[in-house]
């Protein structure tokens, strides 16, 4: 009997804490501030476990997964496909990325079918903006032919879980997709036109047939970009914030360091709270450390690949 009145005690106790949370949640989540942790357990500067798979797409020339936090379902989706293009005339050695971020109605409630999401735009300028930059990838190693024939690359990446902070786990997605990239075997057809040479046909290379590139090679990454968001609020700093908090705390600013800890760009996309010099160093303290997690994420993902 006494088991049964415990159990409901905490039951009730548990409705109680899930209302005032839906009716308060700034005082919901003050209330954790002042304890120095946050309602998933994390303290204010932890980011969330992450996890990385590549190759989940067969046919895409590179890809992965991105899994933040402990959700059952992935964060992102990324996948990259590769066509051979003519260069611009001011750009004849070298190739181009476009970078499209989908936010289909799957990742999240506020997505409504038919309706373009907001942040999706933002996002997509925001990760090409850092992946140029960042001196990333060397757009001369996709030219094929000087002034003839380049590589374009396709990047998309699909949302499948926004749970805040969609920025950093989209560009870690890309990186693990450029990591996990193989650039197609090329040739010179009879016509003097760059042709991708298929796994079917690619056993029967002709020698008139001119191979530009021997086999399947690697893109060489430097410098590769890493994000931590976090949000400000009052006297404090929560590092990788989830959905909830961003909706509730709104003053978030966005670094991104690469992999020797060089600032490559830091985003405050406006919000109450200043960003004081102080706070900003802070901020790049907790980034450098994050770096470290997620460059250890990435080397284990592309060796467990190598294993298998």
């Amino acid at each position: 009997m006494g088991g049964s009145t415990n159990g409901a005690t905490d039951l009730s106790s548990e409705m109680e804490v899930d209302a005032f949370r839906r009716l308060f949640p700034l005082r919901f989540h003050e209330r954790h501030l002042l304890e120095s942790v946050r309602p998933d357990a994390r303290s204010l500067g932890k980011a969330r476990e992450t996890s990385l798979a590549l190759g989940a797409v067969a046919s895409a020339d590179g890809s992965a997964l991105a899994k933040i936090g402990c959700t059952v379902n992935p964060t992102m989706l990324a996948a990259i496909k590769m066509e051979v293009m003519t260069p611009a005339k001011e750009t004849p050695d070298e190739g181009c990325v476009a970078i499209d971020f989908h936010m289909p109605p799957i990742c999240s409630p506020i997505v409504r079918p038919g309706r373009p999401a907001e942040a999706a735009p933002v996002v997509s300028k925001q990760l090409s903006d850092t992946i140029i930059s960042s001196g990333m990838i060397d757009l001369k190693e996709l030219s094929l032919v000087s002034g003839k024939a380049a590589w374009m690359v396709y990047l998309d990446i699909y949302c499948l879980d926004a749970d805040g902070a969609l920025f950093d786990a989209a560009l870690l997605a890309a990186a693990a997709a450029f990591s996990h990239l193989q650039i197609p075997v090329v040739s010179l057809n009879d016509d003097g036109r760059i042709v991708v040479v298929s796994k079917e046909n690619g056993g029967d290379k002709k020698e008139k047939n001119k191979p530009v590139n021997e086999e399947k090679r690697k893109l060489k990454l430097k410098n590769i970009p890493f994000a931590l968001t976090c949000i400000l609020h009052k006297k404090y700093i929560l590092a990788d914030p989830t959905a909830e908090e961003e909706s509730i705390m709104e003053t978030l600013i966005t670094i991104v360091l690469d992999s020797s800890c060089q600032l490559v760009s830091l985003y405050k996309p406006g919000g109450p709270a200043l960003a004081y010099e102080s706070v900003v160093q802070d901020c790049i303290a907790l980034s450098r450390q994050r770096v470290k997690e997620l460059q250890k994420v990435l080397n284990e993902s592309i060796l467990d690949m190598e294993v298998d």
